[in-house]
């Protein structure tokens, strides 16, 4: 086979990648103007063959003695799709023309390399080498700049890594960087340097701002290398396309309804955990956006829904947020509110952040809260309504997509009402439970107590409620577990399979245990752990999760024995008032866990109709696989329907899928102002003598074993009489309390699941610690006070938490 003659090509005849993406990145930044060292490409190097003409083009670049490097450029190199970092060789300090020949046969032979010929042929790619020859920067300070950062995906980040002298120290790591982040604004967030810093603050600003400066020229993501030389001025080596970035993080961030708006993922956090797919957030997250629009205005603070804005909630990097701000409109414009209040209710803290807003004349106070409170009381018939509308419908089930995304879009109406059903029975129960706890503690200060003290005794009031869906829920299961441990036979029958098996086969059998299991499903198998993400499956379509959670019950039943649960009695010395307060608090829990679970309902039958149109859509072709259409917004469906070249849209859900892990692990501050912003927090100090502060949400004094789990995946590992500390938790933690001595949380409330759950069954629980699963690690030994609402730390005796998943 004949090879194409090597020939010289000069950096400023290189217009495209023909010459590899080394050489096309240095021509580009120098015809934008950067400084860029002097180079010269040797096209189709062979060490057999050189081109005419190298020796005299070396001694025009190396006439003064000035030392050379000699880097690959090979096809396919630096390139969008694959970067080829490491594969081939290069030379540096090459120093005469004996040696640059020498260099080059050294660089071209690494083309045959076993490394680069197995990467070439994993990437698809064969090609011609070619070289680049380079000026030398005699370097003061190198490195490197990503214009987002590789190992978060987050691309509001630039990432400087920076040494003395030459950047190879860096790139064969036998030297550590000094590491920089700077946002979009130019402010270093983060920094992490030597006792001799390789720049100073006004250097890394100027090479990141001439990374985002390349990054604009190419309209992508960019991987530079930089020196600076003894004059101090900025040389820019080699740019290429970051090839390991997942899709855009905040591709489909919502606009910011106000820059001075106040944003939270207190309250929200706790019905939507974590980050979700763009056809959650548009189908879920519209209809709480829907229900919190429509309570405003039903109250006369908004004149109609809107349904092109977000406005009481923000998606941003594919986590929910609650916008505060909007919601002080309540605050000003009802009687016997405060902005306090509202704070305290929705983050557990006065959040300074907020601002107040006047409050309106006292008659359109009195007005707005005769609406509201009629609005509120009145859900009831509601409740009814949505009863006989869900009797009515069925899971969406056409059998061609056009008409399956019209009943699914029927649907969205009904899900859109039970959302708004279940907040106006929030509504109620949170106002009852506000204004029993606020009762409580006014007396308990009164009678020289403290407001600990009175929060525990509300909380105590608030246990005992009866028929309360979620703790139903957990009694029907632990009641199949008590079967499957009674029977020595059906619980090893049980243990010994895999977890999906032994749920088939209890599902399939035909005895008690069997039609025990099969009502639990019937009644609560739309239920599950994050569930109102249409593309979680539930408990009855997810055998090897529920049956995983059942065998940790079974076995911890086995070992321990039944267990005790004892409700907290009533503190003595209640009023009547209280009492009646008390049985209205009550019942708005029970009332508020029952519209829940029809909301949940909903979501599942649309999460199995959207789940159907993905199989529908893949099974002609449309779609790659099913589980794609759920990275698509809602809005984009019927284009993906209609449109014969699809092509463009299922790249951007592609990228989106490939995103969502990297949203997942995003932490982001309690309180925001403007866009949220992702952080790296910080474990916070515990207060003096190792006690963690939150808020009691069920009284008792428990010492046991920290367990913390921040997935569900890492709660698996709980053993029974294990103190369960977790951000938040929702109906899929549930079954987990039967084995736990104690709940801690990292946000929440005293209405929260977790807490309704732990007062039924007497668990002492702490909620809105603010981050107890930074402060603690699994092992250590904790005293768990929920009268004071106080987490205190034993001993540092602990072992690794299992780690985060994705």
């Amino acid at each position: 086979m004949r090879h194409p003659r090597s020939e010289l090509v000069e950096l400023s005849d290189v217009t495209d990648a023909r010459y590899g993406g080394k050489a096309l990145g240095l021509a580009t930044l120098a015809a934008a103007g950067f400084s860029v060292p002097a180079a010269f490409v040797i096209a189709n190097a062979d060490a057999a063959a050189l081109p005419s003409g190298l020796e005299a083009r070396y001694a025009r670049m190396a006439g003064s003695g000035k030392a050379v490097a000699v880097r690959s450029s090979a096809s396919g190199e630096d390139g969008v799709e694959s970067s080829f970092a490491g594969q081939y060789e290069s030379v540096l300090g090459v120093g005469g023309y004996d040696e640059l020949l020498a260099a080059i046969g050294h660089c071209a032979a690494s083309a045959s390399s076993e490394r680069a010929t197995a990467y070439r042929s994993a990437a698809g790619i064969s090609g011609a080498m070619h070289l680049v020859v380079q000026e030398m920067v005699d370097a003061r300070a190198a490195g490197v700049v990503f214009t987002a950062d590789p190992a978060s995906g987050r691309r509001e980040l630039c990432v400087v890594d920076a040494v003395l002298g030459l950047a190879e120290s860096l790139v064969d790591g036998s030297a550590s960087p000094d590491h920089y982040e700077v946002d979009r604004s130019g402010r270093i967030v983060d920094r992490q340097i030597a006792s001799r810093p390789a720049l100073d603050d006004d250097e890394v600003m100027a090479v990141a701002a001439g990374a985002r400066a390349a990054e604009a020229r190419w309209g992508m993501p960019l991987d530079l290398e930089w020196a600076i030389d003894r004059t101090g001025e900025i040389r820019w080596l080699q740019a290429r396309p970051i090839t390991t970035l997942p899709g855009d993080l905040s591709e489909m961030d919502s606009t910011v309804a106000g820059e001075d708006h106040v944003y939270t993922r207190c309250n929200i956090g706790e019905m939507m955990p974590g980050a979700f797919c763009p056809l959650t957030a548009s189908v879920s997250g519209r209809a709480i956006e829907y229900a919190m629009q429509m309570v405003q205005v039903t109250a006369g603070f908004q004149d109609s829904y809107r349904e092109d804005r977000w406005l009481q909630l923000g998606y941003f990097s594919g986590h929910l947020f609650l916008n505060m701000t909007e919601g002080t409109a309540l605050s000003s414009g009802i009687l016997g509110n405060s902005l306090e209040q509202y704070s305290l209710s929705i983050a557990g803290r006065v959040v300074d952040e907020l601002v107040p807003v006047p409050p309106k004349p006292f008659l359109l106070r009195l007005v707005n809260t005769v609406r509201l409170t009629t609005f509120t009381l009145s859900a009831g018939r509601a409740i009814r309504r949505l009863d006989r509308d869900l009797a009515r419908s069925e899971t969406p089930s056409a059998a061609e997509p056009a008409a399956l995304l019209t009943e699914l879009d029927s649907a969205i109406e009904l899900y859109n009402e039970a959302t708004l059903t279940h907040v106006r029975s929030s509504a109620r129960s949170a106002v009852a439970a506000n204004v029993l706890e606020q009762t409580v503690v006014r007396e308990a200060i009164r009678a020289g107590r403290s407001e600990d003290e009175g929060r525990s005794r509300a909380a105590v009031l608030l246990a005992g409620a009866t028929n309360v869906e979620s703790a139903v829920m957990l009694e029907q299961l632990d009641g199949v577990v008590a079967r499957l441990a009674a029977d020595g036979t059906e619980a090893k029958a049980f243990l010994e399979p895999d977890a999906a098996e032994a749920v088939v086969r209890l599902t399939g059998g035909g005895g008690p245990t069997s039609r025990a299991f099969n009502g639990f499903l019937r009644r609560h198998g739309h239920r599950g752990y994050r569930e109102l993400c249409l593309r979680e499956p539930s408990w009855g379509d997810d055998p090897e999760g529920l049956g995983t959670i059942m065998q940790a019950m079974l076995r911890a039943r086995l070992l321990t024995g039944d267990a005790v649960r004892t409700v907290p009695p009533a503190p003595e010395g209640v009023s009547r008032a209280v009492r009646v307060m008390a049985r209205l608090a009550r019942a708005g829990a029970r009332g508020r866990e029952a519209t829940k679970s029809r909301m949940v309902l909903v979501a599942h039958r649309l999460g199995l109709g959207y789940r159907l149109l993905g199989e529908q859509l893949a099974a002609t072709g449309r779609l790659p696989d099913a589980d794609l259409v759920f990275f698509f917004d809602r809005s984009e469906l019927p284009d993906l329907l209609s449109t014969d070249d699809a092509g463009d849209l299922i790249d951007r859900a592609e990228a989106r899928r490939a995103a969502l892990p990297y949203q997942a692990r995003l932490d982001f501050p309690d309180v925001s102002v403007g866009k949220p912003v992702p952080t790296r927090p910080k474990p916070p100090e515990p207060a003096e003598g190792g006690v963690i502060v939150g808020r009691s949400a069920c009284g008792g004094v428990v010492e046991g074993t920290v367990r913390v789990a921040t997935t569900i995946a890492q709660a698996r590992e709980l053993q029974p009489g294990e103190v369960l500390v977790a951000p938040v938790t929702d109906v899929g933690w549930t079954p987990y309390f039967t084995l736990i001595a104690a709940l801690v949380t990292d946000i929440g409330s005293s209405v929260s699941h977790g807490a309704v759950v732990a007062r039924e069954y007497g668990l002492p629980c702490v909620v809105n610690t603010q981050g107890a699963t930074r402060v603690l690690c699994t092992g250590d030994r904790v005293r768990v006070d929920g009268d004071r609402g106080t987490v205190t730390r034993l001993d540092r005796t602990s072992v690794p938490s299992s780690p985060t998943s994705p």
